[in-house]
């Protein structure tokens, strides 16, 4: 095919990461190494605060029970499929692993030592395994950590072709050049025989059509493929290209027609050899619920008392700047459609809202959440105050009084509502939040349609877990200062 002839060149330009297949044997040494440390401290730690009654002397214990608990540990860890290296990069497999394989090696040890008769130090058995798993996990997380850090940059990479309709292509190749901390490069596309076209809308180049998937794996060298809506006709054909590929460390990954949708509103369940895929509904009743609530009056409540210095120290700086008031009101739009005044400290000049329509012409604003860098209403004390997202700090009060949650999607203007098109008044379905995923991920830095994906990403899959990570990455977004201005 000329297409997939003249697509070689592009192919050979960049080599699959060889570094990814050393990644399970570098986690492998890292938790050998970590398990030896949790050994060591543990016959010290033993020795040195004497957790049980009479304390004794481990060491000459340690020569025989030491390797046999590191042996022990690092093959229940392998066993239980720490080291596969689709488990690295993505998702809480990883983790869970980690643990439940720490948690049967905890108890296969202690299980052979009372079968054995083996006098194994309760202390030194209880340290190794309190000190252990949470270091293992830290260094899990410290790899993926790199490794995210690193695909980034553009190393470590798996080369990806995607078979399917031109559509299904363009969305899912969409999702993988957004999420790259995945480690997906997408270098080529298979469609139906009937597309003529040498690439996709999206600039995808087409190296050949669905029938030659085989081929065209082996020819570009790479080592993931995506199956996609309109790639194969039958099961059978599915089933025969796992064959072929079966023996060429190619990964085979089918992607349905599902987006945005969290791992845990997923159950794949196979009936009769066929795998159903059962989606549970959207969770935005959920997040509506008392537990969410209580969360929010408590917290706020607490948050209020830790920052009241925080709250005299602005209100004293916005007072001597221009004598103007010290909050700003505004009226937003909150859960479904009622209006509320939201509170923020006072950042621009008096005449903010007059001057505002000047700035609409001047920066041809259309629709959507304005904002802009060097906005010349902001005052001096607003730099500082915005900078850190300290200027929000007065919502607290409206979370206090069940207007706003602590977590949520930002509450838009009365204006912006009325824009509103299609999907996004899904937005108004859960209360709007101090801070939300798209803050964590970008705040003002992401376009109008990402920043409305990803509320509706949290509005469609919420959890409580979910807002308490969010919560844990707005200080670091805060303190970064990334996307605030």
């Amino acid at each position: 095919m000329t297409v997939l002839s003249s697509g070689r060149s592009r192919l050979r330009s960049g080599a699959p990461s060889r570094s990814l297949r050393f990644l399970p044997a570098s986690a492998l040494v890292l938790d050998v190494a970590v398990v030896v440390m949790a050994v060591l401290v543990a016959a010290a730690g033993r020795q040195t605060f004497g957790i049980f009654p009479s304390p004794a002397d481990v060491s000459h214990h340690l020569g025989t029970a030491g390797p046999l608990v590191v042996l022990g540990w690092v093959l229940t860890l392998l066993v239980a499929g720490a080291y596969s290296p689709s488990v690295f990069g993505a998702g809480t497999e990883e983790y869970k692993l980690v643990f439940n394989g720490s948690m049967v090696a905890a108890a296969l040890i202690g299980v052979g030592c009372f079968f054995a008769d083996y006098p194994l130090s309760r202390g030194f058995y209880f340290l190794s395994f309190a000190i252990g798993i949470p270091t293992l996990l830290l260094g899990r997380f410290a790899v993926r950590w790199a490794l995210h850090q690193a695909r980034r940059r553009g190393s470590l990479l798996h080369r990806v072709l995607i078979a399917g309709s031109p559509a299904h292509i363009d969305e899912i190749a969409a999702v993988l050049r957004r999420e790259r901390w995945l480690g997906y490069r997408v270098v080529g596309a298979l469609t139906p025989a009937y597309y003529l076209d040498e690439e996709t809308r999206s600039g995808i180049p087409v190296l050949g059509n669905s029938d030659d998937i085989t081929s065209v794996v082996l020819e570009s060298g790479a080592d993931v493929v995506f199956i996609a809506g309109g790639a194969l006709g039958s099961a059978t054909q599915m089933r025969r290209l796992a064959w072929d590929l079966e023996h060429e460390h190619v990964q085979l990954v089918v992607a349905p027609s599902v987006t945005d949708v969290s791992g845990e509103r997923i159950r794949v369940r196979p009936v009769g050899g066929l795998p159903l895929m059962h989606i549970d509904p959207p969770r935005a009743t959920d997040a509506s619920r008392w537990g969410k609530r209580l969360f929010d009056a408590f917290g706020s409540a607490g948050l209020i008392l830790a920052f009241s210095p925080l709250f005299l120290l602005a209100a004293l700086q916005i007072k001597l700047h221009d004598r103007g008031p010290v909050l700003f009101k505004q009226t937003r739009v909150g859960q479904d459609g009622r209006e509320f005044p939201c509170l923020k400290f006072r950042t621009m000049v008096v005449d903010a809202e007059q001057r505002l329509k000047e700035l609409h012409a001047q920066q041809g604003y259309e629709a959507g959440l304005f904002k802009m860098k060097d906005d010349p209403r902001v005052t001096k004390p607003g730099r500082w105050l915005r900078r850190l997202s300290l200027d929000e700090l007065p919502q607290l009060f409206n979370v206090l009084r069940g207007e706003m949650s602590l977590v949520g999607p930002r509450p838009p203007l009365p204006l912006e509502v009325a824009r509103y098109e299609g999907d996004t008044v899904r937005r108004l379905r859960v209360r709007p939040g101090m801070t939300g995923l798209w803050q964590v991920s970008g705040r003002s830095d992401l376009s109008w349609s990402e920043a409305v994906r990803l509320d509706l990403y949290y509005v469609d899959n919420w959890s409580m877990m979910q807002d308490l990570s969010i919560l844990a990455k707005t200080f670091g977004a805060v303190f970064g200062s990334r996307g605030a201005y």
